[in-house]
């Protein structure tokens, strides 16, 4: 894994970048989806373990490709986050009852332990202060509380993709360099899968309850 290393005006610039980028190029990220893709979708949360009642974070969200599948579990919230929003103007239209937040997920401001598991999907790479957004995700979800880091078209779409992104994306990290970064924010994986068109950890979060 490839981790970026940047000043706070780096990654501002970085974010404005993406910002700016995404905000341009909603319908892009729109149905329909390549084949196998909302199959793996699905297997992602499901491998989130969402219970009835429970409150679900979708980080990244985009045009919140992800939500149809969180609905299905019967979360009593649904969070999401982007930088860009038009973005969440699109996830609004959709899907009323979701809660949107403008923002990056390390300013995220909700209450510690107010959460019950998190999705990173399909954005991972795109965040590149990984160490600030595990800790304010650590503060937030409760104890044994999920996170779940995937991306439904595996770690060597972004091989390719990252040599012509409009901006910088680091690689996904394999199994070592994952339990590296995770386990110091206090991040246990449950599961790592690296298969050809799908990489998913779900890791539990650590913290005394």
């Amino acid at each position: 894994m490839t981790r970026s290393v940047l000043t706070p005006e780096q990654i501002e610039e970085m974010d404005r970048l993406q910002r700016r980028y995404f905000n341009e190029n909603v319908d892009l990220f729109e149905p329909p989806l390549p084949e196998g893709v909302p199959e793996r979708l699905a297997a992602t949360v499901k491998a989130g373990r969402i219970g009835r009642g429970e409150k679900v974070m979708d980080v990244g969200t985009g045009t919140g490709i992800l939500i149809p599948y969180l609905l299905r579990r019967g979360p009593s919230e649904i969070h999401a986050c982007d930088l860009a929003e038009n973005m969440l103007r699109r996830v609004k239209e959709k899907f009323p009852g979701v809660i949107t937040h403008l923002c990056s997920v390390r300013d995220l401001p909700l209450a510690d332990d107010s959460l019950d598991a998190a999705f990173i999907n399909a954005c991972f790479s795109n965040i590149l202060d990984k160490t600030a957004v595990l800790h304010n995700l650590h503060r937030i979800l409760r104890p044994k509380g999920r996170l779940v880091i995937s991306h439904p078209m595996g770690r060597e779409f972004i091989v390719e993709l990252k040599k012509h992104a409009p901006f910088h994306l680091d690689l996904l990290p394999d199994e070592a360099e994952a339990r590296e970064l995770l386990g110091p924010q206090g991040f246990e994986i449950v599961t790592f899968r690296d298969d050809p068109l799908f990489y998913l950890v779900v890791s539990e979060n650590r913290k005394p309850g």
